[in-house]
Protein backbone atom coordinates (compact mmCIF):
# COMPACT_ATOMS: atom_id res chain seq x y z
CA UNK A 1 0.00 0.00 0.00
CA UNK A 2 2.95 2.20 0.87
CA UNK A 3 4.53 1.18 -2.93
CA UNK A 4 0.68 2.51 -4.17
CA UNK A 5 0.54 5.36 -2.41
CA UNK A 6 3.98 6.66 -3.36
CA UNK A 7 3.56 5.82 -6.75
CA UNK A 8 0.12 7.68 -6.93
CA UNK A 9 2.00 10.69 -5.96
CA UNK A 10 4.84 10.46 -7.82
CA UNK A 11 2.75 10.31 -11.04
CA UNK A 12 0.36 13.34 -9.90
CA UNK A 13 3.43 15.26 -9.21
CA UNK A 14 4.55 14.37 -12.57
CA UNK A 15 1.60 14.95 -14.84
CA UNK A 16 1.09 17.81 -17.29
CA UNK A 17 -1.00 20.50 -15.19
CA UNK A 18 1.71 21.34 -12.36
CA UNK A 19 0.64 22.44 -8.96
CA UNK A 20 0.28 26.33 -9.77
CA UNK A 21 -2.08 24.93 -12.40
CA UNK A 22 0.06 25.66 -15.13
CA UNK A 23 0.02 23.43 -18.59
CA UNK A 24 3.29 22.50 -19.30
CA UNK A 25 4.56 20.44 -21.87
CA UNK A 26 7.37 18.07 -20.25
CA UNK A 27 9.91 19.73 -22.22
CA UNK A 28 9.02 22.89 -20.73
CA UNK A 29 8.92 21.29 -16.88
CA UNK A 30 11.65 19.81 -17.23
CA UNK A 31 13.33 22.90 -18.12
CA UNK A 32 13.84 21.15 -21.40
CA UNK A 33 16.03 17.47 -20.22
CA UNK A 34 12.99 15.59 -21.32
CA UNK A 35 10.53 14.82 -23.99
CA UNK A 36 7.22 13.54 -23.88
CA UNK A 37 5.93 9.31 -23.87
CA UNK A 38 2.38 8.79 -25.76
CA UNK A 39 1.03 8.49 -22.59
CA UNK A 40 2.30 12.80 -21.83
CA UNK A 41 1.19 13.13 -25.24
CA UNK A 42 -2.29 12.24 -25.01
CA UNK A 43 -2.45 13.74 -20.98
CA UNK A 44 -1.72 17.02 -22.62
CA UNK A 45 -4.18 16.32 -25.19
CA UNK A 46 -6.84 15.62 -22.69
CA UNK A 47 -6.24 18.79 -20.78
CA UNK A 48 -6.16 21.06 -23.81
CA UNK A 49 -9.78 19.71 -24.56
CA UNK A 50 -10.86 20.74 -20.41
CA UNK A 51 -9.01 24.47 -21.77
CA UNK A 52 -11.64 25.54 -24.72
CA UNK A 53 -14.33 24.90 -26.50
CA UNK A 54 -12.60 25.36 -29.41
CA UNK A 55 -10.40 22.38 -29.64
CA UNK A 56 -11.82 18.40 -30.98
CA UNK A 57 -9.59 15.21 -31.20
CA UNK A 58 -9.99 12.81 -33.68
CA UNK A 59 -8.06 9.68 -35.04
CA UNK A 60 -6.15 9.76 -37.66
CA UNK A 61 -4.98 6.13 -37.62
CA UNK A 62 -4.04 3.01 -35.22
CA UNK A 63 -0.19 1.93 -35.27
CA UNK A 64 0.48 -1.53 -35.79
CA UNK A 65 1.02 -1.85 -31.76
CA UNK A 66 -1.87 -0.51 -31.06
CA UNK A 67 -1.53 3.60 -30.58
CA UNK A 68 -3.82 5.97 -31.85
CA UNK A 69 -2.12 8.68 -34.15
CA UNK A 70 -4.40 12.03 -32.74
CA UNK A 71 -5.36 14.91 -34.92
CA UNK A 72 -6.26 17.99 -33.27
CA UNK A 73 -9.04 19.83 -35.00
CA UNK A 74 -8.58 23.78 -33.75
CA UNK A 75 -11.22 26.59 -34.80
CA UNK A 76 -13.45 29.20 -34.13
CA UNK A 77 -16.39 28.45 -34.71
CA UNK A 78 -14.88 24.81 -34.82
CA UNK A 79 -16.07 22.64 -38.31
CA UNK A 80 -18.81 20.71 -37.88
CA UNK A 81 -17.45 18.28 -40.57
CA UNK A 82 -14.49 18.20 -43.48
CA UNK A 83 -17.78 18.10 -45.58
CA UNK A 84 -18.69 21.72 -43.72
CA UNK A 85 -15.51 23.54 -45.22
CA UNK A 86 -16.40 23.30 -48.46
CA UNK A 87 -18.63 26.52 -47.58
CA UNK A 88 -16.60 27.48 -45.09
CA UNK A 89 -13.92 30.58 -45.97
CA UNK A 90 -11.57 29.88 -43.78
CA UNK A 91 -8.19 28.23 -44.80
CA UNK A 92 -7.15 24.73 -43.47
CA UNK A 93 -3.30 23.73 -42.56
CA UNK A 94 -2.30 21.01 -41.54
CA UNK A 95 0.82 20.69 -39.07
CA UNK A 96 2.94 17.35 -38.10
CA UNK A 97 5.31 16.45 -36.07
CA UNK A 98 7.90 13.31 -34.57
CA UNK A 99 7.44 11.49 -37.86
CA UNK A 100 11.16 10.36 -37.22
CA UNK A 101 10.23 9.95 -33.28
CA UNK A 102 14.00 10.82 -32.51
CA UNK A 103 13.39 14.19 -33.87
CA UNK A 104 11.12 15.70 -30.92
CA UNK A 105 11.18 19.79 -31.00
CA UNK A 106 7.85 19.43 -33.46
CA UNK A 107 6.00 17.56 -30.78
CA UNK A 108 6.66 19.58 -28.13
CA UNK A 109 6.37 23.11 -30.41
CA UNK A 110 2.88 21.90 -31.52
CA UNK A 111 1.51 21.25 -28.05
CA UNK A 112 2.60 24.26 -26.75
CA UNK A 113 1.04 26.08 -29.61
CA UNK A 114 -2.26 24.29 -29.17
CA UNK A 115 -2.14 25.90 -25.74
CA UNK A 116 -1.42 29.49 -26.46
CA UNK A 117 -3.24 29.99 -29.09
CA UNK A 118 -6.66 28.32 -27.39
CA UNK A 119 -5.87 30.67 -24.04
CA UNK A 120 -5.42 33.60 -26.55
CA UNK A 121 -9.22 35.87 -26.31
CA UNK A 122 -10.21 35.66 -29.89
CA UNK A 123 -7.08 34.98 -31.91
CA UNK A 124 -7.03 36.29 -35.21
CA UNK A 125 -6.03 32.96 -36.34
CA UNK A 126 -8.86 31.44 -35.49
CA UNK A 127 -10.95 33.84 -37.41
CA UNK A 128 -9.63 32.81 -40.57
CA UNK A 129 -7.95 29.33 -40.41
CA UNK A 130 -8.59 25.91 -39.33
CA UNK A 131 -5.98 23.88 -37.62
CA UNK A 132 -5.21 20.04 -38.00
CA UNK A 133 -2.40 19.27 -35.98
CA UNK A 134 -0.71 15.80 -35.49
CA UNK A 135 2.00 16.14 -32.67
CA UNK A 136 3.02 12.61 -32.59
CA UNK A 137 2.52 10.68 -35.89
CA UNK A 138 5.18 7.72 -34.90
CA UNK A 139 4.26 6.88 -31.23
CA UNK A 140 5.75 3.39 -31.75
CA UNK A 141 9.23 4.81 -32.55
CA UNK A 142 8.54 7.48 -29.73
CA UNK A 143 7.80 5.09 -27.47
CA UNK A 144 11.73 3.46 -27.61
CA UNK A 145 13.20 7.12 -26.07
CA UNK A 146 16.86 6.20 -24.78
CA UNK A 147 20.03 8.42 -24.30
CA UNK A 148 21.51 6.00 -27.00
CA UNK A 149 19.32 7.41 -29.87
CA UNK A 150 21.00 10.06 -31.57
CA UNK A 151 23.52 10.52 -28.71
CA UNK A 152 25.85 13.20 -31.42
CA UNK A 153 22.68 15.37 -30.38
CA UNK A 154 22.24 18.54 -28.21
CA UNK A 155 19.52 17.17 -26.28
CA UNK A 156 17.40 16.73 -24.89
CA UNK A 157 19.72 14.71 -22.08
CA UNK A 158 16.99 11.90 -21.27
CA UNK A 159 16.86 10.56 -24.64
CA UNK A 160 14.51 10.84 -27.74
CA UNK A 161 12.90 7.53 -29.84
CA UNK A 162 13.68 5.87 -32.87
CA UNK A 163 13.25 6.60 -36.85
CA UNK A 164 11.19 4.08 -37.69
CA UNK A 165 7.75 2.99 -37.21
CA UNK A 166 6.51 -0.07 -35.41
CA UNK A 167 7.44 -1.97 -38.95
CA UNK A 168 10.43 -0.63 -39.23
CA UNK A 169 9.51 1.24 -41.73
CA UNK A 170 10.73 5.01 -42.74
CA UNK A 171 7.25 6.88 -42.40
CA UNK A 172 9.15 9.48 -44.75
CA UNK A 173 9.49 7.02 -47.45
CA UNK A 174 6.11 5.71 -47.21
CA UNK A 175 4.19 8.60 -49.04
CA UNK A 176 3.63 6.92 -52.49
CA UNK A 177 3.69 2.82 -51.50
CA UNK A 178 2.13 3.60 -48.36
CA UNK A 179 2.42 0.49 -46.86
CA UNK A 180 2.30 1.63 -42.91
CA UNK A 181 -1.04 2.06 -41.00
CA UNK A 182 0.31 6.22 -40.39
CA UNK A 183 0.50 7.10 -43.99
CA UNK A 184 -2.46 5.44 -44.74
CA UNK A 185 -4.29 7.17 -42.03
CA UNK A 186 -3.18 10.78 -43.14
CA UNK A 187 -4.00 10.46 -46.86
CA UNK A 188 -7.12 8.88 -46.13
CA UNK A 189 -8.77 11.03 -42.87
CA UNK A 190 -6.60 13.83 -43.53
CA UNK A 191 -5.44 14.70 -47.35
CA UNK A 192 -9.04 13.16 -48.60
CA UNK A 193 -11.00 14.22 -46.09
CA UNK A 194 -9.67 17.51 -45.20
CA UNK A 195 -7.98 18.89 -48.13
CA UNK A 196 -5.82 20.99 -46.10
CA UNK A 197 -3.99 23.81 -48.04
CA UNK A 198 -1.07 23.49 -47.08
CA UNK A 199 1.16 21.21 -45.17
CA UNK A 200 4.09 21.74 -42.68
CA UNK A 201 6.28 18.87 -41.42
CA UNK A 202 8.40 18.92 -38.78
CA UNK A 203 12.13 17.46 -38.69
CA UNK A 204 15.72 17.73 -37.32
CA UNK A 205 18.66 18.00 -39.46
CA UNK A 206 21.32 15.62 -39.84
CA UNK A 207 23.71 17.99 -41.77
CA UNK A 208 25.82 20.92 -42.42
CA UNK A 209 27.36 23.52 -39.69
CA UNK A 210 25.24 26.47 -39.03
CA UNK A 211 24.03 29.28 -36.76
CA UNK A 212 20.78 29.45 -37.43
CA UNK A 213 18.49 26.77 -34.99
CA UNK A 214 15.63 26.95 -37.57
CA UNK A 215 15.74 25.69 -41.07
CA UNK A 216 12.75 25.28 -43.93
CA UNK A 217 12.41 24.68 -47.17
CA UNK A 218 9.12 23.79 -49.79
CA UNK A 219 8.10 21.24 -52.47
CA UNK A 220 10.06 20.57 -54.94
CA UNK A 221 9.44 17.97 -57.00
CA UNK A 222 9.60 18.82 -60.78
CA UNK A 223 5.76 17.31 -61.25
CA UNK A 224 4.22 19.51 -59.05
CA UNK A 225 2.44 22.64 -60.54
CA UNK A 226 5.24 24.98 -61.06
CA UNK A 227 3.62 28.44 -60.01
CA UNK A 228 2.76 26.77 -56.96
CA UNK A 229 6.50 25.78 -56.32
CA UNK A 230 7.60 29.32 -57.44
CA UNK A 231 5.08 31.08 -55.12
CA UNK A 232 6.97 29.12 -51.89
CA UNK A 233 10.05 30.11 -53.54
CA UNK A 234 9.54 33.79 -54.17
CA UNK A 235 6.76 34.96 -51.78
CA UNK A 236 5.66 32.84 -49.21
CA UNK A 237 8.79 31.31 -47.82
CA UNK A 238 11.13 34.03 -47.88
CA UNK A 239 8.01 36.10 -46.07
CA UNK A 240 7.88 34.23 -43.35
CA UNK A 241 11.41 33.57 -42.93
CA UNK A 242 11.95 37.68 -42.78
CA UNK A 243 9.25 37.60 -40.39
CA UNK A 244 10.14 34.72 -38.10
CA UNK A 245 13.79 37.02 -37.51
CA UNK A 246 11.89 40.57 -37.29
CA UNK A 247 8.95 39.08 -35.14
CA UNK A 248 10.44 36.45 -32.86
CA UNK A 249 14.47 36.91 -33.16
CA UNK A 250 14.46 33.49 -34.42
CA UNK A 251 17.87 33.38 -36.82
CA UNK A 252 16.98 30.97 -40.17
CA UNK A 253 17.64 30.41 -43.36
CA UNK A 254 16.65 27.83 -45.96
CA UNK A 255 17.49 24.08 -45.40
CA UNK A 256 19.62 22.31 -46.74
CA UNK A 257 23.50 21.16 -47.20
CA UNK A 258 26.87 22.32 -48.58
CA UNK A 259 28.22 20.90 -51.54
CA UNK A 260 31.68 21.34 -50.05
CA UNK A 261 32.07 21.71 -45.94
CA UNK A 262 35.51 22.53 -46.64
CA UNK A 263 34.43 25.15 -49.48
CA UNK A 264 30.85 26.51 -48.78
CA UNK A 265 31.16 28.98 -51.33
CA UNK A 266 30.41 26.24 -54.04
CA UNK A 267 26.66 26.38 -52.69
CA UNK A 268 23.76 25.15 -50.59
CA UNK A 269 21.94 22.49 -51.79
CA UNK A 270 18.57 20.38 -50.91
CA UNK A 271 18.68 16.78 -52.45
CA UNK A 272 15.22 15.22 -51.79
CA UNK A 273 13.29 15.54 -54.47
CA UNK A 274 11.54 12.09 -54.43
CA UNK A 275 7.45 11.80 -54.03
CA UNK A 276 8.70 9.50 -51.01
CA UNK A 277 8.88 12.28 -49.31
CA UNK A 278 5.74 13.78 -47.91
CA UNK A 279 6.33 17.49 -48.84
CA UNK A 280 6.51 16.74 -52.46
CA UNK A 281 4.06 13.85 -52.47
CA UNK A 282 2.00 16.86 -50.99
CA UNK A 283 3.41 19.52 -53.57
CA UNK A 284 2.03 16.78 -56.78
CA UNK A 285 -1.32 17.04 -55.00
CA UNK A 286 -1.34 21.03 -55.95
CA UNK A 287 -0.85 21.43 -52.53
CA UNK A 288 1.53 24.15 -50.62
CA UNK A 289 3.79 22.07 -48.41
CA UNK A 290 6.97 22.99 -45.87
CA UNK A 291 9.69 21.34 -44.71
CA UNK A 292 10.81 22.48 -41.27
CA UNK A 293 14.32 21.01 -39.78
CA UNK A 294 15.50 22.11 -36.71
CA UNK A 295 19.37 22.19 -36.62
CA UNK A 296 20.45 19.38 -34.50
CA UNK A 297 23.61 21.07 -33.18
CA UNK A 298 21.49 23.77 -31.74
CA UNK A 299 20.71 23.38 -28.28
CA UNK A 300 17.07 21.86 -27.72
CA UNK A 301 15.20 24.64 -26.03
CA UNK A 302 16.38 26.78 -28.74
CA UNK A 303 15.20 24.09 -31.31
CA UNK A 304 11.65 23.74 -29.46
CA UNK A 305 10.95 27.70 -29.50
CA UNK A 306 12.44 28.10 -32.66
CA UNK A 307 9.78 25.31 -34.22
CA UNK A 308 7.56 26.96 -31.68
CA UNK A 309 7.47 30.44 -33.58
CA UNK A 310 7.74 28.84 -36.64
CA UNK A 311 4.50 27.12 -36.24
CA UNK A 312 3.59 30.64 -35.32
CA UNK A 313 4.74 32.07 -37.98
CA UNK A 314 3.16 30.11 -40.76
CA UNK A 315 -0.27 30.13 -39.14
CA UNK A 316 -0.46 34.40 -39.23
CA UNK A 317 1.09 33.69 -43.21
CA UNK A 318 -1.64 31.62 -43.89
CA UNK A 319 -4.73 33.59 -41.54
CA UNK A 320 -3.32 36.65 -43.94
CA UNK A 321 -3.15 35.21 -47.41
CA UNK A 322 -5.65 32.79 -46.93
CA UNK A 323 -8.15 33.75 -49.70
CA UNK A 324 -4.99 34.39 -52.21
CA UNK A 325 -3.70 30.64 -51.48
CA UNK A 326 -7.03 29.35 -51.74
CA UNK A 327 -7.61 30.89 -54.91
CA UNK A 328 -3.96 29.66 -56.28
CA UNK A 329 -5.17 25.98 -55.25
CA UNK A 330 -8.81 26.19 -57.49
CA UNK A 331 -6.79 27.24 -59.99
CA UNK A 332 -3.78 24.59 -59.95
CA UNK A 333 -6.45 21.79 -60.08
CA UNK A 334 -8.35 23.84 -62.88
CA UNK A 335 -5.24 23.32 -64.82
CA UNK A 336 -4.62 19.76 -64.19
CA UNK A 337 -8.06 18.85 -64.92
CA UNK A 338 -8.34 21.42 -68.02
CA UNK A 339 -4.69 19.09 -69.21
CA UNK A 340 -6.03 15.73 -68.90
CA UNK A 341 -9.13 17.18 -71.08
CA UNK A 342 -6.96 17.06 -74.13
CA UNK A 343 -3.33 17.11 -72.88
CA UNK A 344 -1.14 19.06 -75.41
CA UNK A 345 2.28 18.41 -77.11
CA UNK A 346 3.91 20.18 -74.54
CA UNK A 347 2.39 18.12 -71.62
CA UNK A 348 4.80 15.90 -69.81
CA UNK A 349 5.73 13.84 -67.13
CA UNK A 350 8.95 13.55 -65.81
CA UNK A 351 10.78 10.50 -65.18
CA UNK A 352 14.64 11.90 -64.41
CA UNK A 353 15.40 15.25 -63.47
CA UNK A 354 18.14 17.44 -62.35
CA UNK A 355 19.00 20.53 -60.41
CA UNK A 356 19.73 24.22 -60.59
CA UNK A 357 20.35 27.17 -58.78
CA UNK A 358 17.49 29.68 -57.55
CA UNK A 359 17.31 33.13 -59.28
CA UNK A 360 18.27 34.52 -56.08
CA UNK A 361 21.73 33.63 -53.66
CA UNK A 362 21.01 32.63 -49.77
CA UNK A 363 22.87 33.83 -46.89
CA UNK A 364 24.10 31.18 -44.27
CA UNK A 365 25.84 31.48 -40.77
CA UNK A 366 28.51 28.40 -41.13
CA UNK A 367 31.67 28.16 -39.55
CA UNK A 368 35.09 27.09 -40.68
CA UNK A 369 35.90 22.93 -40.87
CA UNK A 370 38.88 21.26 -40.89
CA UNK A 371 39.29 17.33 -42.10
CA UNK A 372 39.84 14.61 -39.60
CA UNK A 373 40.37 11.63 -39.51
CA UNK A 374 38.25 8.93 -37.10
CA UNK A 375 39.25 6.14 -35.56
CA UNK A 376 37.95 4.28 -38.26
CA UNK A 377 40.31 5.65 -40.49
CA UNK A 378 37.23 8.02 -42.09
CA UNK A 379 38.20 11.52 -43.29
CA UNK A 380 35.35 13.81 -42.57
CA UNK A 381 35.15 17.56 -41.54
CA UNK A 382 34.74 18.85 -38.01
CA UNK A 383 33.61 22.40 -37.08
CA UNK A 384 35.92 25.05 -35.58
CA UNK A 385 34.85 27.90 -33.29
CA UNK A 386 35.49 30.27 -36.25
CA UNK A 387 32.31 31.80 -37.60
CA UNK A 388 32.08 32.78 -41.18
CA UNK A 389 28.87 33.85 -43.38
CA UNK A 390 28.50 33.17 -47.13
CA UNK A 391 26.32 34.26 -49.86
CA UNK A 392 26.57 31.15 -52.12
CA UNK A 393 23.63 29.87 -54.93
CA UNK A 394 20.82 27.48 -53.46
CA UNK A 395 20.37 24.41 -55.38
CA UNK A 396 16.68 23.81 -55.55
CA UNK A 397 14.80 24.59 -58.83
CA UNK A 398 13.87 20.98 -59.93
CA UNK A 399 13.61 20.39 -63.44
CA UNK A 400 13.28 17.53 -66.18
CA UNK A 401 15.93 15.62 -68.18
CA UNK A 402 13.52 13.07 -69.37
CA UNK A 403 10.32 13.11 -69.58
CA UNK A 404 7.18 11.08 -71.45
CA UNK A 405 4.10 12.61 -73.21
CA UNK A 406 1.41 13.22 -70.39
CA UNK A 407 -1.58 10.44 -71.42
CA UNK A 408 -5.23 11.05 -71.91
CA UNK A 409 -6.04 8.06 -69.61
CA UNK A 410 -4.59 4.73 -68.32
CA UNK A 411 -6.41 2.01 -69.06
CA UNK A 412 -5.63 -1.90 -67.11
CA UNK A 413 -7.12 -4.79 -66.99
CA UNK A 414 -5.30 -6.74 -64.01
CA UNK A 415 -7.72 -7.28 -60.99
CA UNK A 416 -5.36 -6.79 -58.20
CA UNK A 417 -6.63 -5.41 -55.24
CA UNK A 418 -2.90 -3.98 -53.64
CA UNK A 419 -3.13 -1.52 -56.68
CA UNK A 420 -6.77 -1.08 -56.88
CA UNK A 421 -6.86 -0.35 -53.38
CA UNK A 422 -3.07 1.73 -53.36
CA UNK A 423 -5.10 4.13 -55.98
CA UNK A 424 -8.47 4.71 -53.84
CA UNK A 425 -6.33 5.57 -50.73
CA UNK A 426 -4.96 8.18 -52.74
CA UNK A 427 -8.09 9.54 -53.40
CA UNK A 428 -7.41 9.21 -57.30
CA UNK A 429 -10.98 8.34 -59.15
CA UNK A 430 -11.42 5.29 -60.90
CA UNK A 431 -13.64 4.12 -63.51
CA UNK A 432 -14.79 1.12 -65.61
CA UNK A 433 -15.72 0.77 -69.04
CA UNK A 434 -19.28 -0.13 -69.59
CA UNK A 435 -18.82 -1.86 -73.01
CA UNK A 436 -15.99 -2.57 -75.10
CA UNK A 437 -13.83 -0.57 -77.37
CA UNK A 438 -10.70 -0.98 -79.65
CA UNK A 439 -8.25 2.21 -79.02
CA UNK A 440 -4.90 2.84 -80.17
CA UNK A 441 -2.44 2.69 -76.96
CA UNK A 442 0.86 2.67 -75.86
CA UNK A 443 2.00 -0.33 -74.49
CA UNK A 444 5.57 -0.87 -72.97
CA UNK A 445 7.74 -3.52 -73.97
CA UNK A 446 10.22 -4.02 -71.33
CA UNK A 447 13.77 -5.22 -72.37
CA UNK A 448 15.83 -5.03 -68.78
CA UNK A 449 14.57 -5.36 -65.30
CA UNK A 450 16.61 -5.19 -62.46
CA UNK A 451 15.74 -5.45 -58.83
CA UNK A 452 18.25 -3.57 -56.59
CA UNK A 453 21.25 -5.52 -54.73
CA UNK A 454 20.58 -3.90 -51.55
CA UNK A 455 16.79 -3.73 -49.54
CA UNK A 456 15.38 -0.37 -49.37
CA UNK A 457 12.48 -0.24 -47.17
CA UNK A 458 11.95 -3.95 -47.60
CA UNK A 459 11.98 -3.84 -51.29
CA UNK A 460 14.20 -4.95 -53.91
CA UNK A 461 13.26 -2.06 -56.00
CA UNK A 462 12.89 -2.02 -59.76
CA UNK A 463 14.58 -0.48 -62.57
CA UNK A 464 13.77 -0.70 -65.61
CA UNK A 465 14.40 -0.28 -69.59
CA UNK A 466 12.42 -0.68 -72.48
CA UNK A 467 10.41 1.74 -75.01
CA UNK A 468 6.96 2.32 -76.02
CA UNK A 469 4.79 0.97 -78.86
CA UNK A 470 2.01 2.26 -80.33
CA UNK A 471 -0.46 -0.68 -81.10
CA UNK A 472 -4.43 -1.57 -81.48
CA UNK A 473 -5.89 -2.86 -78.16
CA UNK A 474 -9.67 -4.38 -77.72
CA UNK A 475 -10.07 -3.14 -74.41
CA UNK A 476 -13.33 -5.27 -72.78
CA UNK A 477 -16.26 -4.13 -70.81
CA UNK A 478 -14.95 -3.76 -67.16
CA UNK A 479 -11.51 -2.70 -67.87
CA UNK A 480 -9.77 -0.43 -65.62
CA UNK A 481 -9.75 3.80 -66.67
CA UNK A 482 -8.03 6.05 -64.96
CA UNK A 483 -8.46 9.40 -66.53
CA UNK A 484 -5.68 12.11 -66.12
CA UNK A 485 -8.63 14.87 -66.27
CA UNK A 486 -8.75 14.80 -62.38
CA UNK A 487 -7.18 17.19 -59.96
CA UNK A 488 -4.82 14.27 -58.57
CA UNK A 489 -3.67 13.34 -62.13
CA UNK A 490 -0.14 13.93 -60.99
CA UNK A 491 -0.46 11.70 -58.32
CA UNK A 492 -1.79 8.92 -60.46
CA UNK A 493 1.00 9.04 -63.53
CA UNK A 494 3.64 8.76 -60.57
CA UNK A 495 2.02 5.56 -59.72
CA UNK A 496 1.20 4.46 -62.98
CA UNK A 497 3.92 5.71 -65.15
CA UNK A 498 6.21 2.57 -65.84
CA UNK A 499 9.90 4.31 -65.79
CA UNK A 500 8.55 6.10 -62.63
CA UNK A 501 11.16 6.49 -59.51
CA UNK A 502 8.00 6.03 -57.08
CA UNK A 503 5.54 4.45 -58.72
CA UNK A 504 4.01 0.91 -58.50
CA UNK A 505 6.90 -1.11 -60.45
CA UNK A 506 9.29 0.56 -58.51
CA UNK A 507 7.89 -0.61 -55.20
CA UNK A 508 7.59 -4.33 -56.73
CA UNK A 509 3.52 -3.48 -56.17
CA UNK A 510 3.29 -5.34 -60.37
CA UNK A 511 6.18 -7.59 -60.16
CA UNK A 512 4.19 -10.95 -60.61
CA UNK A 513 3.00 -9.45 -64.00
CA UNK A 514 6.28 -8.51 -65.86
CA UNK A 515 7.65 -12.12 -66.20
CA UNK A 516 6.41 -15.17 -67.48
CA UNK A 517 6.65 -18.75 -65.78
CA UNK A 518 8.35 -20.30 -68.17
CA UNK A 519 10.54 -19.23 -70.57
CA UNK A 520 13.20 -16.39 -70.94
CA UNK A 521 11.98 -12.55 -71.87
CA UNK A 522 9.44 -10.59 -70.09
CA UNK A 523 5.18 -9.82 -70.33
CA UNK A 524 4.90 -6.43 -71.31
CA UNK A 525 3.94 -3.53 -68.25
CA UNK A 526 0.62 -4.17 -68.10
CA UNK A 527 -0.91 -0.40 -67.58
CA UNK A 528 -1.94 0.69 -71.05
CA UNK A 529 -1.62 4.88 -71.87
CA UNK A 530 -4.01 6.48 -74.08
CA UNK A 531 -2.67 8.94 -75.75
CA UNK A 532 -5.05 11.14 -77.49
CA UNK A 533 -8.77 12.26 -76.28
CA UNK A 534 -11.01 9.11 -77.12
CA UNK A 535 -14.99 8.39 -76.34
CA UNK A 536 -14.76 6.11 -72.98
CA UNK A 537 -18.04 4.81 -71.80
CA UNK A 538 -17.50 4.48 -68.28
CA UNK A 539 -19.33 4.04 -64.82
CA UNK A 540 -17.41 5.26 -61.67
CA UNK A 541 -15.49 1.82 -60.07
CA UNK A 542 -17.62 0.93 -56.63
CA UNK A 543 -14.57 0.30 -55.28
CA UNK A 544 -13.38 4.07 -55.19
CA UNK A 545 -12.58 5.42 -51.31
Amino acid sequence: MRYLLFFTCFWLAGCAVSGQGELLTVAERSDFKSTSDYEDVMSFIRQLGKLSPYIRVETIAESVEGRELPLLVIGNPLPRSPESMKKDNRIVIYIQANIHAGEVEGKEASLMFVRDLLREKDPEILRNVVLLICPLFNPDGNEQISPLNRSYQNGPVNGVGVRHNGQFLDLNRDAMKAESPELRGVIKNVFNKWDPSVFMDCHTTNGSYHVEPVTFTWMVNPNGDRSLINYMRDKMVPEMSRALLSEYKVENCFYGEFIDMGEPEKGWYFDAADTRYMTNYFGIRNRLAILNENYVYADYKSRVMGCYYLIRTLAGYASGNGPLIKGMLEEADRRTVERGMNPALADSFAIEYDVKPAPYEVTIKTYEAEQVTDPGGRRRYQKTDRQKTVTVPYFIDYYPVRSVKFPFAYLFNIHDPGLIGLLGIHGIRIERLTEPVTLEAERYDISELRGSPRLNQGHYTNTIKGSFVKVPVDFPEGTFVVRTSQPLANVAAYLLEPQSNDGLLFWNYLDRYLVPQWGSGYNHYPVFRIINPAELKTKPFAGNN
